[in-house]
């Protein structure tokens, strides 16, 4: 369920607030004619909330990625292993900093392949990027044990899966650094936008400067006489975005609540021969989306018929695919990775992902499982 679901009068009487508290919509700065510094409320809050030392808003979870990656030193002639179900904006990161990405598999789980990732590490391998999919960790066990063994850094792009957990900590928290976004469509919302996560002050202060045109905000000078050590981008969240996400991220819980009861309504009246993705042990998901496999194309067709005719839709698996699918980025990829990631792309051929609606009901879910184990 993405946040834009629950948008209403608490974030408009949060925008209407920021215009009578003097509209000031810039991070930096106008003190005089401001009451808050809402970005940097908004970064408090989540480090709060995910248990995080350092939590840096920016204009969108892609440039989340991108930042990291550069905080984390990644650059020319680096390789970086990531997956072939993700989108396509992880991808299009680590080439805008100069490195090249290489393609692993997913298993069942519909995240990394651990082995398969390990197959493909070479002494140019720098770097590991696990991608938190449609709200289900990454076995990140495996991803530890890889990064320990091989000497690797881990940025987790946990832009799908906002407030999950494996074993205990929230994604984002267990490698070196993190990228949430909050997109349109993602779990909560402030139309753009996104967040990096890291407990290394180091890559926190690199990427709070690059961010910012490389702005050290050195307390001692006025912004427009500050200090700098290295070149940046604007890649800044306005307070307008802040605002909303602030009240965005205080509906989370519940929202997560919310998830649940209608996944497992779901579940409880579906099948139970379905061939359901594999949750990793120790996850803690966010039930953002109920995905199963199914061989047959004629069932599969009449299960996306009734996903459609009853107002549910699927989300990603099929009707984004090759957004969502390294086996189609030929314009990115070279012809090597794309025959590799074939074996990703036979698995989501098979795969249907039924998006949790908090605009459908409980019983709206539990009557959908009814029918769909009609089918199956």
């Amino acid at each position: 369920m993405p946040g834009f679901e629950i948008i209403g009068k608490d974030e408009q009487k949060a925008i209407n607030q920021l215009f009578e508290d003097g509209g000031i919509l810039f991070a930096h700065g106008f003190d005089a004619m401001r009451k808050n510094f809402h970005v940097r409320e908004f970064e408090q809050m989540a480090n709060e909330s995910f248990g995080c030392k350092h939590s840096l808003a920016v204009s969108s979870g892609t440039a989340a990625i991108k930042i990291a990656l550069k905080a984390l030193g990644i650059g020319p002639d680096d390789e970086v292993i990531t997956q072939a179900f993700n989108f396509i904006a992880t991808i299009e990161a680590i080439v805008d900093v100069g490195a090249k990405p290489i393609i692993a598999n997913v298993d069942d789980s519909l995240n990394m392949d651990i082995a398969d990732a390990e197959s493909l590490i070479t002494k140019n391998t720098k770097l590991l990027l696990p991608v938190h999919m449609l709200g289900v960790p990454v076995d990140m066990e495996g991803v530890l044990m890889l990064a320990e063994k091989y000497q690797l850094k881990i940025l987790e792009d946990n832009c799908e899966s906002i407030g999950a957990k494996y074993k205990g900590k929230y994604l984002g928290t267990i490698g070196d650094a993190g990228a949430l976004s909050f997109d349109f469509g993602k779990i909560i919302t402030t139309g753009e936008g996104g967040m990096v996560l890291t407990n290394r002050s180091i890559v926190d202060k690199y990427a709070r400067e690059y961010h910012d045109h490389g702005h050290e905000n050195n307390p001692q000078f006025a912004r427009g006489k500050d200090t700098k050590s290295i070149y940046g981008f604007n890649y800044r969240m306005t307070e307008m975005q802040a605002v909303v996400g602030k009240v965005q991220l205080s509906k989370l819980e519940e929202i997560l609540t919310q998830n649940k009861i209608r996944y497992k309504a779901l579940e409880k009246n579906i099948s139970s021969n379905i061939n359901k993705r594999t949750i990793p042990k120790g996850s803690e998901p966010i039930y953002d989306a109920f995905i199963f496999f199914v061989e047959d194309e004629k069932i599969k067709n009449q299960i996306i018929n009734l996903l459609n005719k009853e107002g549910f839709g699927t989300k990603n698996l099929p009707d984004a695919v090759e957004w969502h699918c390294a086996f189609y980025w030929d314009h990115i990829l070279d012809k090597n990775q794309i025959k590799h990631t074939i074996i990703t792309n036979e698995l989501l051929n098979k795969a249907i992902a039924v998006p949790i609606w908090l605009r459908k009901s409980v019983d709206e879910y539990f009557s959908l499982g009814h029918q769909l184990k009609n089918i199956l």
